[in-house]
């Protein structure tokens, strides 16, 4: 199987009032495999995956996410992030609508 080298990076802005605790879990959880981290000084992390990283960084009211993969694995990851959010928020109803920044 060929796999596209191409990379292509995506981002979503997400309104809660605990982007550092979501931020946070998100790292830990999905960043357990290939490695993560999460600084609660700068409220800034990353997460690895074997196709790709993401970028997290919690401000006041939002989290924002980016994601950097081979555009064949970017909605997968897109898919990863945004289903394990919507369930760590599930009270909140949070809500992740990616935006492509390269097509």
């Amino acid at each position: 199987m060929t796999t596209n080298d191409t990379s292509a990076s995506t981002h979503a802005t997400v309104i809660t009032d605990r982007p550092g605790r979501y931020g946070k879990q998100l790292a830990s959880h999905l960043g357990r495999r290939n490695g993560r981290e999460w600084s609660a000084d700068t409220s800034t992390g990353w997460i690895d995956f074997a196709e790709g990283r993401a970028t997290l960084t919690a401000d006041d009211d939002q989290l924002r996410l980016e994601i950097t993969a081979p555009c064949d694995q970017l909605g997968k990851l897109e898919e990863v992030v945004a289903s394990h959010l919507a369930r760590f928020g599930e009270t909140e109803e949070l809500c992740v609508e990616w935006q492509r920044d390269n097509s």
